[in-house]
Parts: structure tokens; C-alpha cells; sequence
């Protein structure tokens, strides 16, 4: 049973974790800075960062804080934020790609993307391009991306990202979950090709109490428990990105989630995928679509 407790020391080390306001990624930002990290908070509320930043600081740690306001739901914040990091940072070690949303009203974001694809995906996917850098000049960097057991019920629709033809909350959850799992597996394979030495791994935290239900009804929160039981606290969430960030058993393209009831809960460990979320096609297609809709390519 793998804990925050067999966390390595994490002196030394630089991490950035978006969403670190709350939920998941309070705790993820919590137990790095328990560990002595330099910690990165990473979000789009500066009053929520702030005091996430308070909360840490009176709890119990060796580590240092930092925080980083950043809307991934606007392409051109993740620019200028970007240009503003580089130009005052000159190494990053672990880039926690933690922040979501899920199943809001129907929503775009400021590029016109529907809410859950542009920010879950996208906004991702350009912020880790930017940040690329630092971490290939880190030895042993690792680019966590969190995703989620929905990604089963995900299925990449290349005609719909703007909610041209309708508009689903769930299949549009599911497929930005997916898609988070589709990049962090070719970002791996690009990485590998290119000799680097960064890992790329994804995740998933189970069932757990965050703000994420905040959109769901009381009838669709009940249905929910009813078919999942009792959600597990934040802190256990957490767990599978802490594994991937930091056990050296890590391997680039893993995925890791809680080993009970098929992800739904327990303790983090090696967890198989399915196999349209190891299409190599659609994964190639997706970063090309990414790349031509952001103006944005890697450099390996």
C-alpha cells in the first residue's frame, strides 16, 4: 500500500501543480511541500491561490511556495504566463498537469473551444509545450497529467470541439479525459524518440469528495454515490500523481490509478488501459489538431 510516506525527499526540487487551490491539487502541493519541495501554485484565482498558500504554510513542511496565476481556459494567458515564467526560472523538475473541469453548463472558452476540451486538454497541452524546456534540462523531470476513469466512455470527436453539432456535459468530460491520456502516451513516444530523458505519465484518482461535483444536481450526486458508494477524501486522490511524480519504479507512458473496483478506489499502483486510449492514430491526429490550433509546436 503505497502512501505520501514513501515519498522520496523532495529537496532540491522544483514542482508546478496546477488546480492547486484545492482538492486534488491542494493535496498534491501539500505533500511536496511536506517533503521540501518548492512548490509551484498553480491556478486562476489569485484570492483561492493565496489562501491555499496560507492553509499550506501553517501546516506542518520543509518546503517553499510560490504562486503562479495561469487561465488555461485562455489561450493567450497560458502565453504571456509562460513568457513571464521562462524569463524568471530556469529549472522546473515536476509539472503536475492537475487542474480540470467537469460537467459545467455549456461554456466556451475564450478561443471559443468548448470549457472541458480547452481547458483539460488544450490549455494543458500548450502550457507543457512552453514549460517543455526547463524540465528536458532537469535529469530525472516528469510531466504528471491526471485524467480520470471516464476516459472509458470517451471517444475523441475531431467535428465538435467548439460545440459545433451539440452539446453533452458527460461525453464531453469523458473525452477530455481521454484526450489528457492520449497526450501524456504521445508525448512519451515523441520524447523516446527524440533521446530525451523526461517522463511523461498519466493518471487517474478515483472517486473522491473535490469541487468538481459542484455542477451536479442532488438527484445526479445521489445516483452517483448509489453507484460508486462513499467517495474518498482528497488526500487519497492524490496518491497516484504523488507515485507517478516521484517512485523511482516510474516508467514514461505509464498510467497509475487506485487499485480497487476497477480505479474506483484504494491505493495507487501500475493499471492497465484500455485500448482506444492507446490508438497511436488518434493520438497523433490530436496533437497535430493541437499544435495547428494553438500555433504551437514542440521542440524535443
Amino acid at each position: 500500500m503505497w502512501t505520501k510516506n514513501d515519498m522520496p525527499d523532495q529537496s532540491g526540487k522544483k514542482v508546478m501543480v496546477t488546480g492547486a487551490n484545492a482538492g486534488i491539487g491542494f493535496e498534491t502541493a501539500l505533500a511536496f511541500y511536506e517533503k521540501g519541495a518548492h512548490v509551484i501554485l498553480a491556478g486562476r484565482n489569485l484570492t483561492a491561490l493565496e489562501q491555499a498558500s496560507g492553509k499550506i504554510r501553517s501546516l506542518k513542511g520543509n518546503g517553499s511556495l510560490e504562486i503562479a496565476v495561469v487561465d488555461l481556459s485562455s489561450l493567450e494567458a497560458i502565453r504571456q504566463f509562460a513568457s513571464q515564467f521562462l524569463s524568471t526560472h530556469s529549472s522546473l523538475d515536476i509539472l503536475i498537469n492537475n487542474a480540470g473541469v467537469m460537467i459545467p453548463p455549456e461554456w466556451k472558452t475564450t478561443d471559443g473551444y468548448e470549457l472541458q476540451i480547452g481547458v483539460n486538454f488544450l490549455g494543458h497541452f500548450l502550457l507543457t509545450g512552453y514549460l517543455y524546456p526547463l524540465l528536458a534540462a532537469q535529469e530525472g523531470s516528469r510531466i504528471v497529467t491526471v485524467s480520470s476513469m471516464a476516459y472509458l466512455r470517451g471517444k475523441i470527436d475531431f467535428s465538435n470541439f467548439r460545440s459545433e453539432n451539440s452539446y453533452d456535459a458527460m461525453r464531453e468530460y469523458c473525452q477530455s479525459k481521454l484526450a489528457n491520456i492520449l497526450f501524456s502516451l504521445e508525448l512519451h513516444r515523441r520524447i523516446s524518440k527524440a533521446n530525451g530523458n523526461v517522463l511523461s505519465v498519466a493518471t487517474q484518482p478515483g472517486a473522491n469528495k473535490t469541487e468538481l461535483v459542484r455542477h451536479m444536481s442532488e438527484e445526479d450526486y445521489n445516483a452517483a454515490l448509489e453507484r460508486f458508494g462513499e467517495l474518498m477524501e482528497p488526500w487519497q486522490g492524490a496518491l497516484p500523481s504523488l507515485m507517478a511524480a516521484t517512485w523511482p519504479g516510474v516508467k514514461g507512458g505509464d498510467f497509475y490509478s487506485p487499485d480497487k473496483d476497477g480505479g474506483i478506489r484504494g491505493y495507487p499502483v501500475l493499471f492497465p488501459l484500455e485500448p482506444h486510449a492507446l490508438d497511436k492514430a488518434v493520438a497523433k491526429q490530436l496533437w497535430e489538431w493541437a499544435e495547428h490550433d494553438t500555433g504551437f509546436s514542440y521542440s524535443f
